[in-house]
């Protein structure tokens, strides 16, 4: 399979001129192009694809306030003003999904019911890997997004997870961005800080 790389203005969006946002425009999210983000990002790899992602958009006024109440301050407002909070969770019991996800291997659901500390790191490592993707995602549709921790997982997890395998690892404000929720670009280290080659 033989790809292009993508022009310079992707990439731009993509990473070089993306920002986390901290202010929304007044702007709704359509359902169908939160649908749209989800069907783009599910073809990105997990490992023995075993998406153990499980997400919840929160859009209504009951859900924010719900929401609200498990934030740290300094997120309440940013987080209240988006138009959509992204709730990135993950299924602690992913593996029963397996016999569908990765028929070429009958036993690997097996493998993960049998060892819980594989199981867990499993599901934590790809759904986190998945919440990366629906950043990608969103910003490939023209949405932007915040990134956040600064919440009580516990208390989310039972606001809207209750009765569920399902864990909250971390949120995502998505939603059309004010610039006056732009802060100047931080550093980032360079490859040769971060970086070697063997």
């Amino acid at each position: 399979m033989s790809h292009q790389p993508l022009p310079q203005a992707a990439l731009d969006q993509l990473f070089l001129q993306a920002h986390t946002l901290n202010a929304w425009q007044d702007k709704p999210v359509a359902d169908e192009l939160l649908q749209r983000l989800y069907d783009n990002l599910r073809w990105a790899p997990t490992s023995m694809n075993c998406s153990p992602a499980r997400i919840v958009f929160v859009k209504s006024a009951d859900a924010k306030a719900k929401l609200d109440t498990a934030l740290m301050e300094g997120n309440r407002a940013k987080s209240m003003a988006a138009p959509v909070t992204a709730i990135i969770a993950y299924d602690t019991r992913f593996f029963e999904q397996l016999p569908k996800l990765f028929p070429p291997n009958p036993k690997a659901r097996d493998m993960f019911a049998g060892n819980a500390a594989l199981a867990d790191i499993t599901a934590f490592r790809n759904g986190t890997l998945q919440g990366a993707y629906l950043i990608l995602a969103a910003r490939a549709l023209g949405l932007d997004c915040g990134p956040m921790s600064g919440f009580d997982n516990a208390k989310v997890d039972e606001l809207f997870f209750a009765g569920t395998t399902y864990k909250s690892n971390f949120l995502c404000n998505l939603g059309y961005g004010d610039v006056k929720g732009i802060y100047p670009r931080a550093p980032r280290l360079s490859f040769a800080e971060a970086c070697s080659i063997t």
